[in-house]
């Protein structure tokens, strides 16, 4: 669950709001839209409330690669990033993103293969939309520092080409 806070900000009754359904059992996550401003006035609220930028995007790495492509399906944003995450879907399923998507993919990586990616490119121009791939000599989690397969200059091309893309799109 997603649990985005009223105008005062992500103060302590949102926290505990998000506690008491961690603690029913469901993935609660408060996000906090103000980086951390918390308002005790109207007028602190409303000038809390002006500074969020509207734009939004996702990002995820290998499961939450998927549950980024996902989540842009289910709630379109601007920009998608998927890092070597799950891409099998339809072009008609694919024909509700908003925003392009950037993929990260690694040529070593026997599960999110060509034959995957490439089918979820063919599938993104059939709904329309923009994707943009790029593959790394490397293997699945590539970007994760504490994976044995981390590749630190893969890794850091990767976020340079994330940060351009958002930088871009959003």
């Amino acid at each position: 669950m997603l649990l985005v806070h009223e105008w005062w900000g992500l103060n302590d009754q949102i926290k505990a709001v998000a506690a008491e359904l961690a603690k029913a059992g469901y993935v609660a996550l408060a996000v906090d839209l103000y980086d951390g401003g918390v308002a005790d006035t109207p007028n602190g609220a409303c000038a809390l409330m002006q500074q969020v930028d509207e734009r939004v995007a996702t990002i995820g790495w290998c499961f939450g690669g998927g549950w980024s492509l996902n989540a842009s399906i289910a709630a379109p944003v601007e920009a998608t990033v998927v890092y070597y995450g799950r891409v099998n879907r339809t072009a008609e399923d694919l024909k509700n993103l908003k925003g392009p998507v950037l993929g990260h993919f690694a040529t070593r990586d026997g599960w999110i293969n060509r034959e995957m990616v490439g089918g979820f490119e063919t599938a993104m121009t059939e709904a329309g939309k923009r994707a943009t791939s790029h593959w790394y000599e490397a293997d699945h989690a590539f970007a994760n520092p504490t994976s044995a397969r981390y590749d630190e200059a893969d890794a850091k091309l990767a976020w340079q080409r994330t940060l351009a893309f958002f930088k871009a799109n959003l």
